[in-house]
């Protein structure tokens, strides 16, 4: 097998996983925001709006960057962070069926956060080195 396509393959997750999130889910909330926001699920206490913000911000803004490359690691955190409130939360107590999306999601937003940008990023380096190991392979700057 070529060396070259595990990295290759961390991009074509990295860039079909982003783009499902974002044109299928950040988008749409994003367009009825207003709409949305007096009914949208409040699951940390923080209010609708608030949430539904912090949701767009993942759904939204980090598949984004994921799909760009740029600090894709930092960016799934997010993502991560807000499928599991979806999967364990908000559909706890709905069937497998219901709750199955975003326990998939969660689980590609994991695999792209252990593997990475991989290859064909925008934009290289965006993040800077820093003394830290673990800030280091969040901005993917750990192997410079």
């Amino acid at each position: 097998m070529n060396p070259n396509s595990c990295c290759k393959g961390a991009a074509f997750l990295r860039i079909s996983v982003g783009a499902l999130m974002l044109f299928g889910h950040g988008l749409p909330k994003l367009q009825n925001f207003s709409a949305i926001a007096g009914q949208f699920p409040d699951p940390l206490g923080v209010g609708s709006a608030t949430s539904l913000g912090l949701t767009v911000f993942a759904e939204f803004f980090c598949s984004l960057l994921i799909i760009l490359g740029i600090g894709t690691r930092l960016a799934a955190l997010p993502l991560m962070i807000t499928m599991g409130v979806a999967f364990f939360v908000i559909h706890a107590a709905d069937p497998f069926s219901t709750k199955e999306l975003a326990l998939f999601y969660l689980l590609a937003f994991s695999a792209i956060f252990i593997s990475g940008t991989g290859q064909y990023p925008v934009a290289k380096n965006v993040l800077p080195k820093t003394n830290n190991k673990t800030l280091n392979c969040l901005f993917e700057r750990d192997f410079d």
